[in-house]
């Protein structure tokens, strides 16, 4: 809503996307980001339009209400643009992607997270991460392609019956043709990301966005050649990586191994 009235405020102003960016210290293409609505309004930016396009306090107000988040406030803005994406590239190095995780999973990160935390504040996180996985009940869109580390696949996050289940929800997904996974084993030694988590946004009609993040921390960047630096990351990942076949088998293996283990 906050983007379709910024577009009719700005066309109302004479304004072009380039003109409203110069006083609020942006590029026109993020005030096309805004308008698509696969970037949030910050209060910040609501009060500099309300004074540039005369619109009283209307962006100021109903940002305040927008910007309120289930999710940390590191991660809401990047949220909110992968509902909208039509593509998602993802690089995992250590924990499964929170888009395919179980509840058992998600619940023993959180917990492992905040290990003193109520169990109510838990169940919201769980819940909370949970409702992201909606996105892949359409059958072809989101695109998502994964690259997980294999230390991924080998961290025993909430014991091996939990690993087990976590990875044949992956493998179901993958055989049904829902998303593309691919491993990047331990003895390709060093590749392009070793740093941290990485995640590519598409979208139809608004530039790529990448997603950068770390403990409790994250980024989420539009500048074009830092995106395309990222793109390059994730290109040289699928190149170090396991054919998305021998990632399955990989995969499935390993979950055979935690159901073999926990049955003895």
């Amino acid at each position: 809503m906050l983007g379709s009235e910024l577009r009719v405020a700005r066309k109302r102003a004479g304004l072009s996307q380039d003109k409203l960016g110069e006083p609020l210290f942006v590029s026109g293409s993020f005030i096309g980001q805004l308008e698509a609505g696969t970037r949030r309004m910050t209060p910040e930016l609501a009060r500099e339009v309300d004074k540039i396009l005369g619109t009283g306090d209307f962006f100021t107000r109903n940002c305040e209400a927008a910007t309120k988040s289930k999710y940390p406030d590191h991660f809401a803005a990047a949220a909110e643009a992968e509902a909208l994406a039509k593509a998602i590239r993802e690089y995992a190095p250590l924990t499964i992607p929170g888009l395919l995780q179980t509840e058992a999973y998600a619940r023993a990160v959180f917990r492992a997270y905040q290990p003193t935390a109520p169990e109510p504040e838990i169940d919201e996180l769980v819940t909370n991460r949970l409702a992201r996985s909606a996105l892949l009940s359409a059958p072809t869109t989101p695109l998502l392609w994964s690259v997980f580390g294999e230390a991924v696949l080998r961290c025993e996050v909430g014991g091996r019956v939990v690993m087990a289940e976590a990875l044949r929800h992956i493998a179901s997904l993958i055989r049904s043709h829902r998303i593309i996974v691919q491993v990047i084993p331990f003895h390709a030694g060093a590749h392009a990301a070793m740093g941290g988590s990485l995640q590519l946004m598409s979208f139809a009609d608004a530039p790529t966005l990448a997603y950068v993040q770390g403990n409790g921390t994250g980024q989420l960047f539009d500048d074009p050649a830092t995106v395309s630096r990222h793109h390059l990351t994730y290109d040289l990942l699928t190149a170090s990586a396991l054919s998305p076949v021998q990632s399955l088998a990989l995969i499935e293996s390993v979950a055979e191994g935690y159901e073999h283990d926990a049955a003895a």
